[in-house]
């Protein structure tokens, strides 16, 4: 399967630590989304064979296309996990250059290579190398590490001359972590300064958000990040605003039974305690902007048994 080929569904749900995991996958992939992505994974602990690592890339059953994000700033480590077992099952390797978090960038890894182009390309050459055509291997970058340093499309150009198959720009500055806006006249830029695809993420919080990204800067796809928490139909959304369709809202029994749903997947998969513990921010996200939500989301928050949860989602007015 080619870059084109993954993208002809334009609508991909981001990596994101803590929320993607394979219950929320399953229902954005049934929603419309046409590529999930794992939660990002650290090369250096698979290498390690840490299982806060390798638990990530559960997903045995998962209907394809699914891909998987590793973060890692040596080569070395990175050739090592592409061309190992851990990856096998995976139709896309996402190379994560572009997390702001601390912990993740004063390790030099995420958004700290934008500021060393150099291994970032040793990264990339590597990572291709490895997989050796089997997979499309992909980079999710931003526009730079700070005002001063916005080197977007110079890195992007990089990025395709290493062998990336695609390029997925977050156009927000390092130092902008989550604030302001994206800057999409620098994902139009970039678009143009390439020959293979690119993604559009920042600011899809809507279907909307989605087709105006799309339409001002030529983007081939939309990665869907924090707009799809508690929220996996807004890929549904989409898909019938690009249709030329109403975009419509499910009714409160729809989502009920998703936010149940998404629980008692997890309880299959983790256990009732892990689930719970989980389940406490995804409902919290679902109830977000409905009546009564600020008490729901405390006692949400404070729900000790799934029993107990699926009692406070059935008062989900």
């Amino acid at each position: 399967m080619n870059a084109l080929d993954i993208l002809s569904n334009p609508t991909l749900l981001a990596p994101m630590a803590g929320v993607t995991d394979l219950p929320f996958r399953t229902l954005c992939r049934e929603m419309g989304a046409g590529l999930v992505f794992t939660e990002m994974v650290s090369a250096k602990g698979l290498s390690y064979e840490n299982e806060n690592s390798s638990c990530l890339l559960v997903g045995e059953n998962e209907a394809p296309p699914v891909g998987v994000q590793l973060f890692g700033h040596d080569p070395r480590i990175i050739a090592e996990i592409c061309s190992g077992e851990h990856l096998k099952r995976f139709d896309v390797l996402d190379l994560n250059m572009g997390c702001p978090m601390h912990k993740i960038v004063t390790n030099g890894d995420g958004s700290a290579l934008m500021k060393h182009p150099e291994t970032a390309e040793q990264v990339i050459r590597a990572a291709v190398r490895a997989v050796d055509g089997r997979i499309p291997v992909s980079v999710k970058f931003r526009a730079g590490w700070c005002a001063g340093s916005v080197n977007a499309v110079e890195f992007g150009q990089m990025c395709e001359r290493a062998g990336a198959s695609f390029l997925t720009l977050h156009a927000r500055t390092r130092e902008m972590m989550y604030s302001g806006k994206a800057d999409r006249d620098l994902i139009r830029r970039l678009k143009r300064s390439v020959s293979i695809p690119v993604v559009g993420n920042g600011d899809i919080f809507s279907a909307q958000d989605a087709l105006s990204m799309l339409e001002q800067t030529g983007c081939d796809a939309v990665m869907v990040a924090r707009g799809a928490r508690g929220k996996p139909w807004l890929f549904r959304q989409i898909h019938e605003l690009l249709d030329g369709r109403s975009v419509t809202e499910p009714d409160i029994e729809e989502k009920r039974a998703l936010a149940i749903r998404q629980l008692d997947m997890l309880i299959a998969l983790k256990g009732e305690r892990s689930a719970v513990l989980d389940m406490r921010k995804h409902f919290s996200w679902y109830v977000s902007g409905s009546p009564g939500s600020a008490l729901l989301r405390s006692r949400f928050t404070a729900a000790a048994s799934a029993d107990e949860m699926r009692e406070l989602v059935r008062q989900w007015v």
